[in-house]
């Protein structure tokens, strides 16, 4: 299909992936809490059916990078929502153990169809949008926003939570469903964006272009640590302030709260004042800031509050400062040096460093602060600096793939393109 026909929709896009935030919002902190009210099945029985049908989607990016070469992005985002929509719609029904199994595989499958294509669809969005604005700026937005409506599902859960009645559990699912069912009709209806075709002639073979890219492994390994320690806010800081600290119970909270609205504030402006600067250097930045957050929270002690609770503020700024420069710089760097033609299996295979860093750390943080409060701290902080080394040292071949890259890209303007 010819060039004349440009990406449009941007703040359709901005706006469904904000409805999308919103019914993860809702459900993110109810899935055994719903499950349990509805059914007779055992809590450990639950647990393991939930860990089950995430652990078999595991696969899925591999064959959605694929299909998003193949067919473009965006469809692979509406069935990603579409997906979500119907197991929402389906927790309100099962009670027996296959059928929440099947409900929760199908509502997984839809979670990591949507990671594994939603960054494709937005770097293809940049690409021929008519906004100035870079593919940086826009993967901020999309942190920024999804952040805010993160937020507010949170919010209206935590109030269904308090008033504890069946219809209102039963509201949250249906109003879940509802939400991804609005994102998906918004971004099918509403949302184009051209996908390139490579113009250089040259032979691609898939995924094993991939495993042969150095540059994009090495940063893939590199960003399983960053990754690693984005997580750690969420899930080591409670047991860290409650337990390590014996701070107040309220302290955990607050910090998150803090995180929260920082992030929706922030993450689209500091990303637009960074745009001058190399993505290399900007990821440098926040991983010393984040290596500094390890070392801060590393040498508190119990039994201190006035001085623990305003030390934990000011670090919990530079981790905020940290998060925002690398979830949208990280996604911005990975999809500049993957071929044009082979986007959708490079940005699904990049997403494969957030699971991997979820495997590990749990047990990363339970084994060592199991020895002492502030081991895992020190340890983490420590390959933060190693981190930081790594892709100084990988900034060369970086910035000769992101050349590479864009090299090739321009040549497809002068290509036709089809339309997703």
């Amino acid at each position: 299909m010819a060039d004349s026909i440009k990406a449009r929709g941007g703040g359709v896009l901005i706006g469904a992936l904000v409805v999308d935030a919103v019914g993860n919002g809702l459900f993110l902190p109810l899935s055994l809490v719903f499950f349990t009210r509805f059914t007779d099945i055992p809590l450990g029985l639950l647990g393991v059916l939930i860990s089950a049908a995430n652990a078999v989607t595991l696969p899925v990016p591999v064959w959605v990078g694929a299909l998003a070469d193949r067919l473009g992005a965006l469809p692979l985002v509406v069935a990603a929502q579409v997906m979500q929509a119907l197991g929402y719609l389906a927790y309100v029904h099962v009670r027996t153990p296959v059928g929440v199994l099947l409900a929760a595989a199908l509502v997984a499958v839809g979670v990591r169809f949507f990671w594994s294509s939603v960054f494709t669809a937005i770097a293809d969005y940049a690409d021929a949008s008519p906004s100035a604005r870079s593919t940086d700026s826009w993967f901020a937005w999309a942190n920024m926003t999804r952040t805010a409506g993160l937020g507010v599902g949170g919010l209206i859960t935590g109030a269904v939570m308090a008033d504890g009645r069946a219809a209102a559990y039963r509201a949250l699912a249906y109003g879940a469903a509802g939400c991804f069912a609005v994102a998906a009709a918004a971004i099918g209806v509403f949302v184009r964006a051209p996908r390139r075709r490579d113009g250089t002639g040259r032979a691609r073979s898939g995924y094993g272009t991939l495993l042969r890219d150095r540059p994009f492994l090495a940063l893939t390994g590199v960003n399983t640590v960053l990754a690693m320690t984005s997580m750690m806010l969420g899930l080591a800081l409670p047991t860290f302030v409650l337990t390590g600290l014996r701070g107040p119970s309220w302290l955990a909270s607050a910090l998150f709260v803090g995180n929260t609205v920082l992030v929706s504030v922030l993450a689209a402006p500091v990303v637009e004042r960074l745009a001058g600067y190399r993505r290399t250097r900007v990821l440098m930045t926040a991983t010393a800031l984040w290596a500094a957050w390890c070392f801060v929270l590393a040498g508190l002690v119990p039994g201190r509050p006035a001085v623990t609770i305003p030390v934990l503020a000011g670090a919990t700024v530079l981790f905020t400062l940290a998060e925002v420069m690398h979830a949208p710089v990280s996604m911005a760097l990975a999809a500049a040096i993957s071929p044009v033609e082979l986007r959708g299996r490079y940005m699904a295979a990049f997403q494969y460093s957030f699971t991997l860093a979820g495997i590990i750390a749990p047990a990363f943080f339970t084994r060592l602060f199991s020895v002492h409060r502030a081991l895992p701290w020190v340890a983490l902080g420590a390959i933060d600096c190693l981190a930081l080394v790594a892709v100084r040292l990988m900034e060369p071949s970086l910035t000769t793939a992101t050349r590479r890259a864009a090299a090739d890209a321009d040549r497809t303007r002068e290509e036709p393109r089809t339309v997703s």
